[in-house]
């Protein structure tokens, strides 16, 4: 089974890494693959170019076997649409269990993903958890219809959905550019490999 991460990353930091480490032990995948978004549909523009985002993940996740990076979206160009990408691995990898990793932010909103229903029927949903952290309504309900255990998981190529929880790492994407613009450290929230990048060159 393999896990997807896919993000703007802007810059990878240490709470996706641990997220994905957390989700990789938690459901037994054989590798989680990064796929940094070239241009992200629910968001501003991001501040860091698409290729210095993609470099910023290949640096974070060298060291890590498990970690893999997926340049399809960069490639691609373009809006990079989730449900696009999955019928495009589904062409390279068949009817491998595939799971979309998510935090519980992204779940809350996944209703309003384009077409979002298709993308559930491409792949399984793993969704990291946090204490204190709630679902809303909608959230709730499509969870209760698609619950299913990580063993359950493994002998289906999609349409389930397991929460795993996680540990709390409060870490900021936008709270990494602020101490970057104000000229201050970011050492401990960033992979060493990003700092000195950043600290080099800037996002």
């Amino acid at each position: 089974m393999i896990g997807l991460f896919g993000g703007t990353f802007d810059p990878i930091h240490l709470g996706h890494l641990r997220l994905a480490e957390e989700l990789r032990e938690a459901l037994d995948l054989t590798e989680v693959r990064f796929l940094p978004a070239y241009e992200p549909p629910h968001r501003d523009t991001p501040q860091g170019s698409s290729m210095r985002r993609l470099q910023l993940v290949e640096a974070a996740i060298a060291n890590n076997p498990a970690f893999v990076l997926d340049k399809r979206e960069y490639e691609r160009g373009g809006r990079s649409y989730t449900v696009d990408t999955l019928h495009s691995l589904r062409e390279e990898l068949g009817e491998q269990p595939l799971v979309l990793i998510m935090g519980m932010d992204a779940f809350n909103g996944f209703t309003r993903w384009h077409r979002w229903e298709e993308i559930l029927r491409l792949a399984h949903l793993g969704v990291a958890t946090r204490p204190g952290a709630e679902l809303q309504a909608e959230a709730t309900a499509l969870l209760e219809r698609h619950s299913m255990a990580a063993a359950d998981m493994r002998q289906t190529p999609a349409g389930g959905i397991c929460q795993v929880p996680i540990s709390q790492l409060d870490i900021s994407a936008t709270r990494i550019r602020e101490l970057l613009r104000a000229k201050r450290s970011v050492r401990y929230l960033v992979p060493d490999t990003v700092r000195m990048i950043l600290e080099k060159d800037g996002l």
